[in-house]
């Protein structure tokens, strides 16, 4: 698993996306000006990741499931993508908790 730092051609913003090993985004973040508020993103989900009640389950109006990972502040760290089914993303949560505190990190 590993985090990908980049860059949008649309606003300059960074961003990060954790990444499974088959290449599926598990995690993606809200922009940051700076490359370093970026790199903190990256930091503040391997701290907070580890604790259960830092993932906030929700469900879309389309009944489709996805998660947020939130700060102590309770800010949003980072967003899933959408799962069909509330095992898929409880499966998700697991893979970030499990995986996210050991990834790497790649600038693209």
């Amino acid at each position: 698993m590993k985090f990908e730092i980049f860059q949008s051609e649309k606003n300059s913003q960074y961003y990060f996306r954790l990444k499974a090993k088959n290449g599926q985004i598990i995690l993606s973040s809200q922009g940051y000006a700076a490359k370093s508020g970026c790199k903190n993103g990256i930091e503040s989900v391997k701290t907070n990741s580890g604790d259960d009640s830092n993932f906030e389950r929700k469900e879309a109006s389309n009944g489709k499931f996805h998660f947020n990972l939130l700060a102590k502040n309770k800010q949003i760290i980072g967003s899933s993508q959408m799962y069909a089914s509330k095992s898929g993303m409880e499966g998700g949560i697991e893979s970030v908790k499990t995986n996210a505190p050991e990834a790497t990190v790649e600038e693209v």
